[in-house]
């Protein structure tokens, strides 16, 4: 079967762009390759090999999962089931964080519940005289992240397992503290849409009323963070007010919200001050 009667069936069943993607990673071809030669034989094996992707597609996996790839902030991260896939609107949490370190600052940093270390590369990579705590409480997260900061040559970030506090040294304290924790009602309805079947499901949702994590971590870091050290917590469209809330019990301070490109509240980010 050449690549354009490959394509036409699989796009029967899947969306155009991910059936070229599926084919261009099967291949390792780039997607212009099926332009150029569109009546170039498949051979078996990787025909065989692109309809089992096809077909896993249609039936929802996630293409990030399906390739094993997935770029965050300019980085190409290797991505498993062990980890979240990175969303285009963590980037928000990314450039919010970048314009409070400044571009010579030699700060310390931490990223919780890192999965495949999106957060903490992107940061690292743009703040090389920073020393970044990366964090999970999954093995097999870790890994894969460890593996992506070694494969970017990004050097200055450090990988613990460990929940929340108990990833960190006792008196350990940063300047800057961010996360984008599980944060999904367990009833929600969407967790059975999109591809979130596929993914790790503690890293969506800490059950409950999807705030278990946000308020552990609020009332946890107060203790590591420095003087007016900033937390950067990124969480669901309609949480933002509940957030903000529950950061001020907690005696936090500078407390807002900011929006993603679809205009809803995604990210808090509060400031802590210790009393003498």
């Amino acid at each position: 079967m050449n690549i354009a009667t490959a394509l036409q069936q699989a796009k029967q069943h899947i969306d155009n762009l991910d059936a070229e993607a599926l084919l261009a990673h099967v291949l390792q071809k780039d997607r212009s390759y099926f332009r150029a030669w569109p009546e170039r034989e498949i051979e078996t094996d990787a025909l065989q090999q692109f309809q089992q992707l096809s077909a896993r597609r249609a039936n929802g996996e996630p293409l990030a999962y399906l390739t094993g790839w997935r770029e965050f902030w300019s980085l190409l991260l290797q991505v498993s089931p062990a980890t979240l896939i990175p969303r285009p609107e963590t980037e928000l949490l990314v450039e919010h964080a970048l314009e409070k370190i400044p571009a010579t600052a030699h700060w310390q940093i931490a990223d919780l519940g890192t999965g495949s270390g999106a957060i903490a590369l992107a940061i690292a990579s743009e703040r090389t005289n920073c020393h970044v705590v990366a964090t999970d409480i999954s093995s097999d997260a870790l890994t894969i992240a460890q593996a992506n900061a070694q494969r970017l040559n990004i050097n200055n970030i450090e990988f613990r397992q460990g929940s929340w506090h108990e990833a960190l040294k006792e008196g350990e304290q940063f300047q800057l503290i961010a996360s984008n924790p599980p944060y999904i009602d367990a009833n929600d309805k969407h967790l059975q849409y999109d591809g979130l079947p596929h993914e790790p499901q503690n890293a969506l949702t800490p059950g409950n009323d999807g705030l278990t994590a946000i308020r552990i971590i609020i009332k946890q870091m107060k203790n590591h963070l420095r003087q007016s050290g900033r937390l950067l917590l990124e969480h669901g469209y309609n949480q933002g007010q509940t957030v903000r809330d529950l950061l001020k019990q907690q005696n936090y301070s500078d407390t807002h919200t900011l929006k993603d490109l679809g205009d809803n509240d995604r990210l808090t980010t509060a400031t802590f001050s210790h009393q003498d």
